[in-house]
């Protein structure tokens, strides 16, 4: 075999290498257990041009409602903040996506704690929603296990001549009638943040802004 075809395969290879290795939506082997179930999840195209996984009731009526009882953004399973990302870290994501979420519901929506809190007569929505895990890419790594984000990954790392990692989030959510305590919607979603340049650089709540907000303008449109 001569170089120049040696160098072609070589390429074809680590192109699928890299080409397979990052999935845009949340593979079955990584769901949670959040939700109550999952089954019926489709792969839609949100309304930001992200890609999610999602299933809706065909009674689905988000003016049926006048009243989200959403408290905050779990971290589900409990989370151990290590040296690459500390608690403050988890908590600023968080903190920053459950203030977006209630700032989005409140503009169609009384939001309160709970269903309890709710004044008597309403028509309540829940809304559970959590931060699931994250992943460095291609070795599939739940945040409770190892650095939640751009841990190094020697294969892609030596095909690719870099070690650029995708910072991702693992999103899940679930719409409950208060009424019939019946899951309306439901969703999952694999969120990325920006890309951090090695294996030994923190990651911090700034990372994942722009990719939160992104997902405030898809549940806006989602209760429209």
């Amino acid at each position: 075999m001569n170089l120049s075809r040696k160098l072609l395969i070589g390429a074809a290879m680590a192109g699928l290498l890299l080409g397979g290795c990052t999935s845009k939506v949340t593979e079955k082997d990584q769901y949670s257990g959040f939700l109550s179930n999952y089954n019926n999840l489709q792969e839609v195209t949100t309304t930001s041009g992200e890609t999610a996984m999602r299933w809706v009731s065909p009674s689905w009526n988000p003016d049926a409602y006048n009243t989200v009882a959403f408290n905050k953004l779990e971290l589900y399973p409990a989370p151990q903040p290590n040296e690459r990302v500390n608690r403050q870290t988890l908590d600023d994501i968080q903190n920053y996506m459950t203030s977006k979420a209630k700032s989005t519901l409140g503009q169609k929506y009384r939001v309160v704690t709970s269903e309890k809190s709710a004044p008597k007569g309403s028509k309540v929505l829940i809304m559970r929603a959590a931060i699931t895990g994250v992943n460095a890419e291609n070795e599939g790594m739940k945040w409770y296990e190892v650095v939640p984000v751009a841990a190094v990954v020697g294969g892609v790392s030596a095909a690719s001549g870099h070690r650029d990692q995708d910072t991702t989030l693992f999103i899940e959510a679930e719409f409950i009638d208060a009424s019939n305590n019946q899951t309306v919607a439901k969703v999952v979603r694999k969120v990325f943040g920006t890309q951090v340049s090695n294996a030994s650089q923190k990651i911090t709540a700034k990372d994942f802004k722009a990719a939160i907000d992104k997902l405030g303008t898809d549940l806006q449109a989602f209760i429209r």
